[in-house]
Formats: C-alpha cells, sequence, structure tokens
C-alpha cells in the first residue's frame, strides 16, 4: 500500500490529473489519494521554484549572448491582465504548476508569490478532481 501512496505522490509532483486517477484505479481511499496528490503537487512545484536559477544556468551556460527579442503582444495583454493570482492559480489548475512556474521565472515573476498561488491552484485542483472521481465512481 505504501508503494502505492507513494506512486500517487511521484505523478503528481509532475502531473496531477494522471496521479488522481491512478489512485483510484489503485483502489486507494479519497482521503489517501488527496493527501498524497497534495503532497506530491506542492513538492513538484518547491523543486520547480527553488531549482529555477540553477535549471536555467545549466542550460544557458554555454549559449552565446543574443541580442535581446520583444516578446509577443498577447503574452504582455495575458500577464497585465491577470498577474500573478492569474498565473498562479489558474496556470497550475489549468496547465500545473511546474509550467506555470516556468513561464513565471521567464517573466520574471515574484516567485514567493507565484508558489503561494499555486499551492493554492494545487489544493483546490485535488479537491475538485478527487470530488470527481469519487462521485463519478459512485455512478457507476
Amino acid at each position: 500500500m505504501v508503494i502505492k501512496i507513494l506512486t500517487v505522490a511521484a505523478l503528481a509532483t509532475f502531473e496531477i490529473y494522471a496521479a488522481i486517477p491512478t489512485g483510484f484505479a489503485f483502489g486507494l481511499s479519497p482521503w489517501i489519494i488527496f493527501i498524497a496528490s497534495v503532497t506530491g503537487g506542492i513538492t513538484g512545484a518547491f523543486f520547480t521554484t527553488f531549482l529555477s536559477d540553477k535549471i536555467r544556468a545549466f542550460f544557458f551556460k554555454n549559449r552565446p549572448v543574443k541580442e535581446k527579442k520583444t516578446t509577443h503582444p498577447m503574452l504582455h495583454r495575458i500577464w497585465d491582465k491577470y498577474g500573478i493570482i492569474g498565473l498562479g492559480f489558474l496556470g497550475s489548475f489549468l496547465m500545473g504548476a511546474p509550467i506555470s512556474i516556468a513561464i513565471g521565472a521567464g517573466l520574471n515573476a515574484n516567485l514567493k508569490k507565484l508558489l503561494t498561488w499555486c499551492c493554492v491552484g494545487i489544493v483546490t485542483r485535488c479537491i475538485v478532481f478527487t470530488l470527481v472521481g469519487y462521485f463519478g465512481l459512485k455512478l457507476f
């Protein structure tokens, strides 16, 4: 049973959409699925946040310096409209927290605030999808 719980937590580190159905396929309790997926999701968000500078330095250490390019205007409109809250909460709910944090790091956002809103999005997403899975299985 411990291996099943760790599997759900490890899957949630990368993608919660895969972790919650896996937990139901393993026959785990919805509470255990929820706790394991929240733990894994928050762990993935923290690793992405605190290792983002090292990852960026690793990939760009031998890259020649180029002139700064202008970014797409739609990206700036979305960023100006929704800000850190939109990127953290909605981004982690729709795309996943590691992707939202990577985009925020690219936009030079405050990573502590972004991490806070990503954690809120992770908990909300785990609540919603665990409830949907639980009541969906009750229908059958």
